[in-house]
């Protein structure tokens, strides 16, 4: 497979098939999208890009266990999880190759956006949006302001910005429904310090 960005590449190496085993607990995904699914109505069918190996899609099914669910996911290490768990459709490819013109009811990233190239964001902007129905779904670190963060020893790997500022900048059409933030010492569920918005499309 070609890639277009050296962040691709990176994610189908050993360090991306690291990444499986140092993060495997999706329960601590619940309480944030019952929270999240509570400010939609009638979501029948999500679309996660870059989704690993399911943790968020898992979390999701056990709030929507009718809901049609797919991953897009680069590392095939991780689309072979989720073929053995069996409960989503799974595409094995970069996000930039994603081509599908189906629409879904929600489209949903969470912590991928900081591993992008910033130049090929809109590319990213544009699947997200264009496969949404209706909502659409960010959970990243944030910055006010655009910084690039050495990940764990290699630079040009981790990129922090106002991602849902784009996008609402980007699509007239869309506006902020709800946003929140998860606290790496929450007493029960701990997540890594992330900004989460939910973002509708305008009828």
């Amino acid at each position: 497979m070609k890639y277009k960005t050296e962040q691709e590449e990176f994610w189908t190496t050993e360090f991306g098939n690291d990444y499986i085993g140092r993060n495997s607990d999706y329960t601590v995904n619940i309480p944030l999208f019952s929270k999240v699914i509570s400010g939609t109505s009638n979501v029948r069918s999500i679309i996660e890009f870059g989704c690993n190996i399911g943790l968020n899609l898992k979390a999701l099914n056990s709030l929507l266990p009718k809901c049609k669910l797919t991953g897009v996911e680069i590392n095939k290490s991780a689309c072979n999880h989720l073929h053995e768990w069996g409960k989503c459709d799974v595409v094995n490819e970069s996000i930039f190759n994603y081509s599908k013109d189906k629409k879904y009811d929600l489209s949903i990233i969470k912590g991928v956006l900081i591993h992008i190239n910033p130049d090929m964001l809109n590319d990213v902007y544009e699947k997200l949006y264009r496969s949404s129905g209706r909502y659409i779904f960010v959970a990243e670190y944030y910055s006010p302001t655009p910084v690039n963060i050495e990940y764990r020893g290699y630079k040009d790997r981790l990129f922090k910005r106002d991602f849902a500022g784009e996008i609402l900048d980007k699509y007239s059409d869309l506006e902020l429904l709800d946003y929140g933030f998860i606290y790496h010492r929450d007493n029960n569920f701990p997540q890594d310090d992330i900004n989460w918005f939910l973002l509708e499309k305008k009828v």
